[in-house]
C-alpha cells in the first residue's frame, strides 16, 4: 500500500513523474554543484593561511573534510566508476619494467641483440593495477647508512647470483641473512676502489683523485656499474656519477644502485642512442661492462664520442681486450691494434695504459674531424632533440656553440654560456630564487603533520626534515634544473634525476652543462627504471603538458606509483582544474593527498601526496 504522501504526489503528477520534473531535479543538482565549486574556490581551497609567503600554515581537519566531501560529491557526479580503488597487480609483476618484452620483440622480427632493447611500441601489456612490493620488502635505511646496507628482500638478487659473481664483487659485498652490506668509505682502500680511482687520476696526470674537479671532470657516465661502489666513491668526491646498464630481469645493476641511493638509469649499447644530448659528460667509464667496443664498425665508440665533451676522457678497464699471452708487450700490441686505428679516426689520443686500464682523451679541436684523411663524416642538422634515435655513423656536436673544452669550464655558468642556451641572466637569476623559496616550502610539507589537524607548522628558520628517507628525487619536468640546484645549495643529502619531457623546450643541454644528471623522456611512455626506486617525485606543469600531448593522466599517475617506493612523496604543481582531477585519481590509487592553495592570487595549486605501504 502507498502512503498518504505518495497518494498526494500521484494526484499532482500522475503515476509517473513528468520529464520536466526530472529535468528540474537535474538542474537543481547542477546548480548545487556549481555553488559548492564556487564556494570551495574561495574557502575550501584555502587550506593555508600564513603571514609570510614562504611558509604554509594552519591545516585544519574541518577544512579538509569539507573539501574531501566536495571532491567526493564531484566524483559521484562524474560517474560511479571513478571512485573505485585500483587493484593490486599479481606477484609476477613485483619487479616489472614495461617496454622490455623479449618474446614480443622476437615475434616482431627483432634480432642481433635488439630483442633485448627498449620497445614501448611493441609492448601492449597495459594493466591498470598497482605494482606491489615483495613480501620481504622493508623501507630503506636513511642516507648514508642506506648506501652501505640494503635489505636483500628489496632487490631481485639471489644468493646463487651473489656466489657466482667475481672475486672483486665478493670483496665489495657481504650477504647476510636479510641484508647486503657494502664496504664503507673507510674500507675502500682494502677493496681496491679507492686505489683504482687514484690510478685513473694518475694516468691523466693528476696528483690525486681529489683533483678531478679542478681538471674539469664533474660528470661521469659509468657504463655497467656493477653494484655501484665506484660511483659511490665518485659521489664522495662531489662528482655526479650516473650509472647506465641494460635491463636485467634479476640481479640488476640499476636496481641495486638505486636501492643504495646512487644515480642510475636503464640503458644499453645495442642499436639506439642514449637519451642524452651531445657533449654531455666529462668522462665515460667502462670496467668489464661487457661491450665489444670495436664491433659494428665502431658505432658504439662513435656514440661515446657524441656523449663526451671536448677534452673529455674515455676510461676502459677490461681483460677481454687482451689475448692470453705471456708477454706484456704482446698484450699491449693486440689491444692497440684493435682500437687504436678507430680511435685515431675519432681524434682521440691514448693518454696512458697500465695493465688492463686504458684512457683516451677526446680532442678539443673541432677542426680535427674535417682535416683527418680517414675521416668519419660530420652529422648534418640539429641533434638537440635526441630520443632513442638509431646509432649514427657520424660525428656530433662539432658545430655546436657548446663546444667548450672541459678544462675551460667554470663551476657556474656565466652570462655568455647562459646566452648560448637562449637564457637571459636575469631570468636565470629569477628562476634560481624561485626554486630556493619553493624548496623551503616543499621541505616543510614532507611531514606527517600535513595529514593531521596538528596546529603547528615548521618555523621560518628551522623547518623540520622529512621523517622518512628522501634520497632519490626525480624532477619530472625539470625546466632549467632549478630544483636540483636549490637542493644542492641547501646541502640536502639527495640527488635529482632531471627529466625533460619530449615536446617541451629542450633544456637538457643546459642541465648537463650545470653538471646535473638528466634524460629526455616521453611521459606518454613508462620511465626506464625498476619499481620502488624513487623517494620523491616532483612535477611542475607536467599534467597540463601531457594533456596537450593527448596522453592519459591516469596512466601517468599509475607509472608514478610504480617507480615510487612505499611511503614516498609526490608534489604536483598545476592549474586548479588539473589538480582537482589529479586529486580524484590519487584517491583511486590510494594515495594520501592534500591540495594546497598558494595564496598568491594565481590559479596554481599544489597537490602533495604520500604513497602508503600497501601489503596484500
Amino acid at each position: 500500500m502507498r502512503g498518504p504522501l505518495v497518494n498526494k504526489l500521484s494526484l499532482i503528477f500522475g503515476p509517473r513523474p513528468p520529464l520536466n520534473c526530472i529535468l528540474l531535479c537535474l538542474v537543481s543538482v547542477c546548480v548545487l554543484i556549481a555553488l559548492l565549486s564556487s564556494f570551495s574556490s574561495t574557502t575550501f581551497d584555502s587550506v593555508t593561511s600564513y603571514a609570510k609567503p614562504d611558509v604554509y600554515t594552519n591545516y585544519r581537519k574541518l577544512k579538509e573534510q569539507a573539501r574531501n566531501d566536495y571532491l567526493e560529491l564531484k566524483s559521484i557526479s562524474l560517474g560511479a566508476n571513478l571512485i573505485k580503488d585500483v587493484g593490486l597487480c599479481g606477484k609476477e609483476r613485483e619487479n616489472y619494467v614495461p617496454c622490455y618484452n623479449v618474446s614480443a620483440n622476437l615475434l616482431a622480427g627483432l634480432k642481433d641483440g635488439e630483442e633485448f632493447d627498449r620497445h614501448c611500441e611493441l609492448s601492449q601489456e597495459h594493466q591498470n593495477c598497482l605494482v606491489r612490493p615483495p613480501k620481504e620488502y622493508k623501507i630503506p635505511l636513511t642516507w648514508p647508512a642506506g648506501r652501505d646496507v640494503i635489505w636483500s628482500g628489496n632487490v631481485k638478487l639471489t644468493k646463487d647470483q651473489f656466489l657466482s659473481s667475481g672475486s672483486m664483487t665478493k670483496r665489495l659485498m657481504l650477504l647476510e641473512e636479510n641484508q647486503i652490506a657494502f664496504h664503507s668509505e673507510d674500507g675502500m682502500i682494502v677493496d681496491g676502489v679507492k686505489d683504482y680511482s687514484h690510478l685513473i687520476a694518475d694516468m691523466i696526470g693528476l696528483g690525486s683523485d681529489t683533483e678531478f674537479l679542478q681538471a674539469g671532470v664533474r660528470s661521469v657516465l659509468d657504463i655497467g656499474c656493477g653494484f655501484g661502489s665506484f660511483g659511490a666513491h665518485l659521489l664522495s668526491l662531489r662528482l655526479m656519477a650516473l650509472c647506465v646498464a641494460p635491463y636485467e630481469p634479476s640481479g640488476s645493476q640499476v636496481q641495486l644502485a638505486l636501492e643504495r641511493g646512487l644515480p642510475a638509469v636503464i640503458g644499453n649499447f645495442i642499436s639506439k642512442q642514449l637519451p642524452f644530448p651531445s657533449l654531455s659528460y666529462d668522462m665515460v667509464h667502462c670496467a668489464q661492462c661487457g661491450i665489444i667496443w670495436d664491433s659494428k664498425d665502431g658505432l658504439f665508440l662513435i656514440e661515446i664520442d657524441r656523449l663526451l665533451k671536448p677534452g673529455g676522457y674515455f676510461v676502459l678497464t677490461s681483460p677481454t681486450t687482451q689475448q692470453q699471452d705471456s708477454t706484456t708487450s704482446t698484450k699491449k700490441g693486440i689491444t692497440s691494434s684493435s682500437l687504436e686505428g678507430f680511435t685515431k679516426k675519432l681524434c682521440w689520443s691514448l693518454l696512458a695504459q697500465q695493465e688492463e686500464t686504458f684512457i683516451w682523451q677526446k680532442t678539443a679541436d673541432s677542426q680535427c674531424y674535417t682535416s683527418s684523411q680517414d675521416e668519419i663524416p660530420v652529422c648534418k642538422g640539429n641533434d638537440m632533440q635526441m630520443y632513442y634515435q638509431p646509432l649514427a655513423r657520424c660525428i656530433s656536436g662539432t658545430t655546436s656553440h657548446r663546444w667548450v673544452p672541459i678544462h675551460s669550464k667554470s663551476d657556474h655558468l656565466n652570462s655568455t654560456e647562459l646566452e648560448i642556451h637562449g637564457l637571459h641572466p636575469d631570468d636565470f637569476f629569477e628562476d634560481s630564487n624561485f626554486w630556493k623559496l619553493a624548496l623551503r616550502n616543499y621541505w616543510s610539507l614532507l611531514s606527517p603533520l600535513i595529514f593531521s589537524d596538528h596546529p603547528k607548522r615548521p618555523g621560518d628558520d628551522d623547518p623540520l626534515p622529512p621523517y622518512n628517507m628522501v634520497r632519490n628525487v626525480m624532477d619530472m619536468n625539470a625546466h632549467y634544473g632549478g630544483l636540483s640546484a636549490a637542493l644542492m645549495e641547501a646541502r640536502k643529502a639527495v640527488w635529482v634525476m632531471n627529466v625533460v619531457p619530449l615536446g617541451a623546450r629542450n633544456t637538457l643541454p643546459l642541465i648537463h652543462d650545470r653538471g646535473f644528471a638528466g634524460v629526455l623522456h616521453n611521459w606518454c611512455e613508462p620511465f626506464p627504471t625498476y619499481p620502488r626506486t624513487y623517494d620523491l617525485l616532483h612535477a611542475n606543469g607536467l599534467l597540463s603538458h601531457i594533456a596537450s600531448q593527448k596522453c592519459s593522466m591516469f596512466e601517468l599517475l599509475l607509472e608514478m606509483d610504480r617507480i615510487l617506493r612505499p611511503e614516498g612523496w609526490i608534489i604536483l604543481s598545476d592549474t586548479l582544474g588539473t589538480i582537482e582531477k589529479a586529486r580524484t585519481l590519487a584517491a583511486q590509487i590510494r594515495w594520501e593527498a592534500r591540495v594546497i592553495d598558494l595564496q598568491n592570487g594565481s590559479d596554481q595549486r599544489l597537490l602533495v601526496c604520500q604513497k602508503p605501504f600497501v601489503r596484500k
